[in-house]
């Protein structure tokens, strides 16, 4: 896939971003109907929270190197989004 959409089901449960095998960057944006901060990294123990992640509000993206399956995405509020574009191969 190109793009998609990662939502964080359980705030304070991070999932891993999908495979985008290939890719060498790709844009992550947290999506505008948001209500609070998302959080994205990886702590080195496949996990990301708000006390490690790069945080990002309602509208604000970032350029991730390589492939999303190598990041992890919490959110601070339950069932919020984050939208991914594959911007680079």
């Amino acid at each position: 896939a190109k793009s998609g959409l990662i939502t964080v089901t359980t705030a304070g449960t991070a999932v891993q971003g999908p495979a985008t095998t290939g890719a060498a960057a790709v844009a992550v944006k947290a999506h505008p109907d948001n209500s609070d901060t998302v959080w994205v990294g990886n702590d080195g123990a496949n996990d990301v929270s708000n006390a490690n992640g790069f945080p990002l509000n309602p509208g604000e993206g970032v350029v991730l190197p390589g492939n999303l399956e190598t990041y992890w995405f919490d959110a601070d509020v339950s069932g919020e989004k984050l939208c991914w574009l594959v911007v680079m191969r």
